[in-house]
């Protein structure tokens, strides 16, 4: 479990200095599903401080390292989730998603990374960063792990209840200038489509609108999550955390209004993208992990992904291993309808048995 999701008696504490002597008084929800569907809880796994940015080295506990490539970094916040799967030293693990928090770790550490439905899987014990964002998530060793531990979550049956399409759109221009990944994306494309799947070019709306109203809405709704915090307690913060939560106070109610205007808006845009199929296809980040020394003097460093749309918008997602860009992994996201999480599980299982990507990672990128 990420160090943001309660399991009573265990010192969860958000990877921050802020909760060192705290012990969770209850168990989470989702981890009680997990137990009663047989999962052996093993421990508590670093999270980037109070599930904000990083990694670093100045909050609570060391941070995670990517384990196919030890100086570069895990990808966050479940960063330390998505290092104990890939790894090995465990199938899963559970993480929380606000921008891409489950997803960019799964893709840049090769493994597979499921963020539900808004809302789907309840947050009563896990720690908030932005309520309207905020969703609990799967990493897992496959899509078929993460499938077998959604239907414990959920309580499903089986197969989905939405019948196939056999359509998929195909979000292409968002990796226009980055020829390596839209290399990988196009394959992994014509796999798909090779699977019998049709294939459907789309156009999105503008990204860098989207992804600037999701910075909005994540930094005031951080900042109010915080401000006692920051008023009192500051010192306890590390430096990249303190950085992150000061970062809405220079915004006001006019800025939220419009990005929820632009959340509203993409919600439609992607709904009408999805309507009469089964998913849109599109990469889960633009290039591989960063090197870990590029974090250093305690700033953060801006890392291109393509995830927060489906915070703002509620829409289920999963990123899968789509192969290497030298020899470090990338991923492909598959977007679904809402509540359609088995229909994008089957599709990430599907293109898994299909390639080698997840079977034939290298250990060590060189």
């Amino acid at each position: 479990m990420k160090d943001l999701i309660d399991v009573e008696g265990w010192p969860v504490r958000g990877g921050s200095r802020l909760h060192a002597g705290r012990i969770a008084s209850g168990t989470a929800p989702v981890v009680r599903h997990l137990l009663e569907g047989g999962a052996i809880p093993l421990g508590l796994v670093a999270t980037y401080e109070l599930a904000t940015v990083g990694p670093d080295p100045t909050a609570l506990y060391p941070p995670a390292r990517n384990p196919r490539c030890p100086d570069r970094i895990t990808g966050g916040s479940s960063s330390g989730s998505a290092a104990a799967v890939a790894g090995g030293l465990v199938r899963l693990a559970l993480g929380t998603d606000t921008g891409g928090s489950v997803r960019s770790p799964a893709a840049y550490c090769g493994i597979t990374g499921l963020k539900p439905t808004l809302g789907a899987l309840p947050l009563t014990g896990v720690m908030a960063l932005s309520p309207t964002l905020d969703h609990v998530g799967l990493l897992a060793a496959t899509a078929e792990d993460a499938g077998r531990a959604w239907a414990a979550l959920a309580g499903l049956p089986g197969r989905p209840d939405d019948t196939s399409t056999g359509r998929i759109a195909y979000a292409r221009d968002l990796a226009s200038d980055a020829p390596a990944t839209l290399e990988r994306l196009d394959a992994a494309a014509s796999m798909l489509s090779l699977e019998g799947r049709r294939i459907d070019l789309v156009t999105l709306p503008d990204y860098g609108e989207i992804e600037a109203a999701g910075l909005v809405l994540i930094r005031m709704e951080q900042l109010v999550r915080h401000a006692d915090t920051l008023r009192d307690h500051a010192q306890c913060i590390g430096d990249m955390a303190l950085d992150s939560l000061r970062a809405g106070q220079d915004l006001g109610a006019a800025d939220m209004a419009v990005a929820r205007t632009v959340a509203s808006r993409t919600r439609a845009a992607i709904d009408a993208v999805l309507e009469g199929r089964d998913a849109l296809i599109l990469p889960t980040v633009m290039s591989p992990a960063p090197r870990v020394a590029a974090f250093g003097h305690g700033r953060a460093v801006w890392t291109p992904m393509r995830t927060i749309p489906f915070n703002m918008t509620g829409h289920p997602a999963i990123s899968v291993p789509m192969g290497t860009i030298d020899g470090l992994p990338m991923g492909l996201q598959i977007v679904g309808r809402h509540g359609a999480e088995r229909m994008i599980l089957d599709l990430a299982a599907i293109f898994e048995a299909a390639t080698d990507h997840t079977l034939h990672l290298p250990d060590r990128a060189p």
